[in-house]
């Protein structure tokens, strides 16, 4: 079987160019790639990927765009139909497109990973643009795929509402995390991104549906009512999303500039570490997809606060405190109980890790390849082209009839 993968996602994690989507494309393929010796693997890169050779093996072929479809010079039309050009010249027995789309032209056999939909249920947290993606490539594209890869029984759930997709062609396959701690100390990490002192932490994307603008009113209760809890900082990293400037002006307008730290985008070690050395790691998402990075703190053992919104139960079992995303009161609260109590804390560190035992990019690989076989047995077989005998051939085979005629 010769399947391809679109890895355009996985870029450049130094420059902060590998988030959400290329984080799950990175470690898919890694891990598939792993398993899978036997069927023959076409990896779609974008061009400006520097790393292709962590790929290269002897089942594997590197394919690299010359072009971006992101280019202002290069019309949304006429990159899908270059891709799907380009994709049609590899003869691919299945496509596998990570990120919700596949091309527009391209009409060969696809597999689909749904990440979320919240652009669907709520497009109040986006900026107006994506016509196009939003009412003709999306739905166009889970109609057209033979098996649609959920990363949560939610985002299933939200699927079959929004575009009636029957629950069949649909499989929760969750994502992962590897089993790797963090040798930086705490003293390391708090002076590389000058924290001082204990601190409470965020990451991901700095916008709306994170539900930041609560935490910093929640956070700002906790440390103005409490002599023992105005020692915590609140660390916050991640990119700046849509919409960000409302987030830190509710810093300023809640007088926390001392005690709340904004880092950025950090990279996967230092996320770790940061984690791993985190007091309390609080996401109080309104919506998510799977919510990768209260996995990812549970890994390190650091106590999780987040909420009960979406597919964070369903990651997180018992393993965490769940708030109502809505209540501020509720978040404060929590918060306070847990930072008060070190048996809490212990008790939500070692449960955490061992829920995220449960998940582990090797299964999420082993399923996800099982699809491409079940996907692949459906296909009807191709048939292998007659060789037409050449013109001499043909001659030769004329010839005795030609003489045993002249003899009679």
């Amino acid at each position: 079987m010769r399947i391809g993968i679109d890895c355009r996602t996985i870029l450049n994690p130094k420059r902060g160019e590998r988030a959400g989507v290329g984080h799950y494309s990175y470690y898919l393929v890694k891990n598939i790639l792993k398993q899978d010796k036997r069927n023959e693997y076409v990896l779609f890169f974008d061009y400006r990927f520097q790393n292709t050779h962590e790929f290269k093996q002897k089942n594997v072929k590197i394919r690299c765009f010359p072009f971006s479809q992101y280019k202002k010079f290069l019309p949304f039309s006429y990159s899908h139909m270059l891709i799907a050009a380009f994709l049609k010249r590899e003869k691919l027995d299945l496509y596998h497109s990570p990120a919700n789309v596949i091309p527009y032209y391209y009409n060969g056999p696809s597999v689909v990973t749904v990440h979320d939909l919240a652009i669907y249920r709520h497009p109040e947290w986006f900026p107006r643009g994506q016509k196009f993606s939003i009412s003709v490539l999306v739905p166009r594209s889970l109609n057209k795929a033979l098996r649609l890869i959920a990363v949560s029984e939610a985002t299933k759930k939200d699927i079959v509402k929004v575009f009636k997709v029957p629950q069949k062609k649909i499989q929760v396959v969750y994502e992962g995390v590897l089993h790797e701690t963090t040798k930086t100390t705490d003293l390391a990490i708090t002076h590389k991104h000058g924290i001082k002192g204990k601190y409470l932490l965020y990451v991901g994307t700095i916008e709306p549906r994170k539900n930041l603008v609560l935490l910093v009113r929640a956070f700002s209760k906790l440390v103005k009512k409490s002599k023992a809890m105005s020692k915590y900082t609140l660390v916050l990293a991640g990119h700046r999303g849509w919409k960000s400037d409302k987030i830190f002006k509710e810093i300023k307008k809640q007088g926390l500039e001392e005690q709340v730290k904004y880092l950025d985008y950090v990279s996967h070690e230092d996320k770790l570490a940061l984690m791993k050395h985190a007091t309390v790691f609080v996401f109080p998402t309104l919506y998510e997809g799977f919510g990768l990075p209260v996995l990812e703190a549970m890994n390190q053992g650091t106590p999780v606060i987040s909420s009960n919104a979406s597919s964070v139960p369903e990651v997180t079992g018992s393993a965490a405190v769940l708030v109502n995303p809505k209540s501020e009161t509720a978040l404060t609260e929590a918060m306070k109980k847990v930072l008060s109590s070190s048996a809490s804390r212990k008790k939500l560190g070692r449960n955490g890790i061992e829920q995220a035992k449960k998940f582990r990019w090797s299964k999420c690989a082993k399923e996800t390849i099982q699809i491409y076989r079940e996907e692949f047995k459906k296909l009807p077989k191709k048939k292998k082209p007659v060789d037409k005998p050449s013109k001499s051939a043909r001659i030769k085979k004329l010839i005795p009839r030609f003489r045993k005629k002249k003899k009679s």
